[in-house]
């Protein structure tokens, strides 16, 4: 498929991948900021004395207010002192009158006796105690979870409704692994007698009568056919030969849609067939360009999501958490992606609404060709958005409701149009013959939309 800047589609098997009008996330980082807080200030405010008595030191002053003379407890005060005590001298503290000095050293030495008997008394404690602890701990048996018995098997637990089990458990069966030279995609069975949608990029290559062959989950697999393909759409469908009563993929409605929504993807990246994957839905109505040659022909209404996606994945369903298909995957974006190598997902892919994808595969899988949703314009991008009409289609839908070349569409309906490729993805997602409201200049317009053959090259 050919490249086209800023996405690429999921592709089968190694085909490249491409699509475009889609705008990398850009890679950055805050700026440093220095930190000017000042650092704590050295130093602390000195110590005052407060009148009460310390430790003596060399050289101080001994005199305090309200000691004429000096304290006696200090050098050179007028308190007395003991025959026998050099100094320094402490004031006798109050006691009894005549009460007999009582020795203090006699006491302390007692008291640290004491003290240490009772710390060697804890110490043979703890001793004995951690002692008797091990004894213990090693009398306790080894368990070991290898010689467990396995647990009861949960094959009898159903799953959860509305889980990705449950979801997995209902869609799995359904989906395909589309097999061509060169390569293989995904795709999910229609009909219970081997019709299978898929992607066009996945199948075009056989085109032209190249082999293709569908894998089923069990393992089984059958020659198939092209039925009918849509370039524009990037859609196809093909016919397993000699095949019945398969079970089918339930179809759900993309049109209720919400950003946010969980949902699951299922098909074979890099052929491993049976992937499924999860995550939300990341944003609606996203114009992708898509399909072989990226230009505005192959412009996608797409489902954006962040369910993992990689090529192979391409055809494979997108499903809501009741198991019903709301989008076909067909695209991602690959910024890694090189011309020598594929790219892998980044959490960006693209699916293509199934209700835009029901129509369109009815009408291949009837009559072996799809119409395509026209608006009768050829358009390019403003200068300050919107779609500014270029050429407008003689006859066509624009040219009744009075559109002509200049003219500047805003919106489309309620939706805002801010590029060319908003406008023809917006058209897409409507039906031939559908009546809308464009806002053009500034003025309402009403137009009754028409439809083309897809031409196939």
């Amino acid at each position: 498929m050919a490249p086209n800047t800023g996405a690429v589609d999921a592709p089968q098997g190694s085909a490249p991948a491409s699509a475009a009008g889609v705008a990398s996330a850009r890679q950055g980082s805050a700026a440093s900021s220095d930190l000017d807080a000042p650092g704590a200030a050295q130093g602390s405010p000195a110590a005052s004395e407060t009148g009460s008595a310390g430790a003596w030191r060399p050289g101080a002053a001994t005199s305090e207010p309200g000691w004429p003379g000096g304290r006696p407890d200090l050098p050179g005060g007028s308190g007395a002192q003991g025959p026998d005590q050099p100094g320094p001298y402490y004031f006798a503290p109050p006691g009894p009158a005549g009460g007999a000095p009582r020795n203090r050293g006699r006491g302390k030495v007692v008291a640290g006796v004491t003290a240490l008997v009772l710390a060697v008394g804890g110490v043979a404690g703890g001793v004995g105690g951690y002692l008797g602890y091990q004894a213990a701990e090693q009398a306790k048996p080894v368990t070991n979870a290898l010689n467990a018995p396995p647990p009861a098997q949960q094959t009898g637990n159903a799953p959860a409704e509305g889980s990705t089990e449950q979801v997995a458990q209902k869609v799995l069966p359904t989906v395909v692994q589309v097999q061509v030279n060169g390569g293989a995609g995904s795709g999910f069975v229609l009909s219970s007698d081997g019709l299978v949608l898929t992607n066009n990029h996945v199948v075009e290559s056989a085109a032209n009568g190249g082999p293709i062959k569908v894998q089923f989950q069990d393992g089984k697999s059958a020659s198939a056919r092209i039925v009918g393909r849509d370039p524009s759409s990037d859609l196809a469908v093909v016919k397993a030969d000699g095949v019945s009563g398969l079970p089918t993929a339930e179809l759900g409605n993309s049109g209720d849609l919400r950003i946010g929504q969980q949902v699951v993807a299922v098909g074979s990246p890099f052929d491993l067939n049976g992937t499924v994957t999860s995550g939300i839905v990341s944003s609606l109505n996203r114009p992708v360009r898509a399909g072989d040659d990226g230009t505005q022909a192959t412009v996608l209404n797409a489902i954006q999501t962040d369910a993992a996606i990689n090529p192979g994945n391409s055809g494979g369903p997108l499903v809501n958490m009741r198991g019903q298909v709301v989008g076909i995957n067909s695209a991602i974006y690959s910024p890694n992606r090189t011309q020598s190598s594929q790219g892998g997902s980044v959490g960006i892919g693209f699916a293509i609404p199934v209700d835009q994808a029901r129509r369109t595969a009815k009408e291949l899988s009837e009559t072996g060709k799809a119409t395509q949703t026209v608006l009768g314009v050829q358009v390019t991008d403003g200068t300050d958005g919107g779609a500014r009409v270029r050429e407008v289609t003689p006859g066509g839908a624009a040219e009744q409701a009075g559109l002509r070349a200049g003219d500047l569409i805003t919106k489309f309906g309620d939706r805002v149009i801010d590029s060319s490729d908003a406008l023809v993805a917006a058209v897409r997602s409507r039906a031939p013959g559908e009546t809308v409201q464009l806002t053009v200049g500034g003025r309402a317009v009403d137009v009754k939309l028409g439809s083309q053959p897809v031409e196939l090259r």
